[in-house]
């Protein structure tokens, strides 16, 4: 998963995007202000804006209206110092999803965003469920039949983001959009080798393959 994180104060910030690394396996860029949010936030395919509203440049407020005005149906989660119950509304009623006031426990926020991102893709429960396969974010830990399945930050990020999008046929630029951020070095055969690794790990002994290439198209989580 890949979040965009717009806020003025560098070190929330910076405190933000690590918890989100850290404890969900994101890969976060930040903006600090709010035209060069806007900016990334039409430019890049993000599942999930966290967003400031007093902002230079361009206001929180302003920034969530240009980005639901151009259709982009990505869930933001407002992050304020208001609590009033107009400037609720007015967020709401802009396309915000959700919001919190700050100061906020980063646990909480990573929680929020965790849902915010499952409820996008029609996910309601907490575990990720595709056939014996359970993901479990809150621990990012993976078993299969119930046998836990050992990967690496990057194996469980691209895992995750199929397990997401179950059946949908999921191109090599796509999961590189969704994997990393602007600070990661892009190789053309990184995603190869990170589905080869995931079938090796997946594919028990007796089990019937998760993951299928489909030449020319991309790969499928189940068919």
């Amino acid at each position: 998963m890949r979040v965009l994180v717009v806020e003025d104060h560098a070190g929330l910030a910076r405190n933000v995007a690590r918890a989100l690394r850290e404890s969900a396996g994101y890969a976060v860029d930040i903006a600090f202000d709010g035209e060069d949010g806007l900016f990334l936030a039409e430019t890049n395919p993000y599942d999930l804006i966290l967003l400031d509203l007093m902002l230079p440049k361009l206001d929180g407020i302003e920034v969530l209206r240009s980005v639901r005005q151009t259709s982009i149906q990505t869930p933001v989660l407002i992050l304020t110092s208001r609590d009033d119950k107009d400037t609720t509304i007015a967020l709401l009623d802009a396309g915000a999803d959700d919001y919190l006031t700050k100061p906020f426990d980063v646990g909480e926020m990573v929680a929020r965003c965790r849902a915010l991102i499952r409820r996008a893709h029609g996910i309601a429960a907490p575990v990720i469920e595709v056939d014996d396969l359970a993901i479990h974010p809150d621990e990012m830990t993976v078993t299969r039949a119930g046998r836990p399945v050992a990967l690496t930050a990057m194996e469980y990020r691209l895992l995750e983001y199929m397990a997401h999008r179950p059946r949908a046929v999921l191109s090599k630029s796509e999961l590189l959009e969704h994997l990393y951020d602007h600070d990661w070095e892009k190789f053309s055969n990184v995603i190869e080798v990170y589905i080869s690794s995931l079938r090796r790990k997946l594919n028990g002994e007796g089990a019937d393959p998760l993951i299928h290439t489909l030449k020319g198209r991309g790969y499928v989580l189940l068919q």
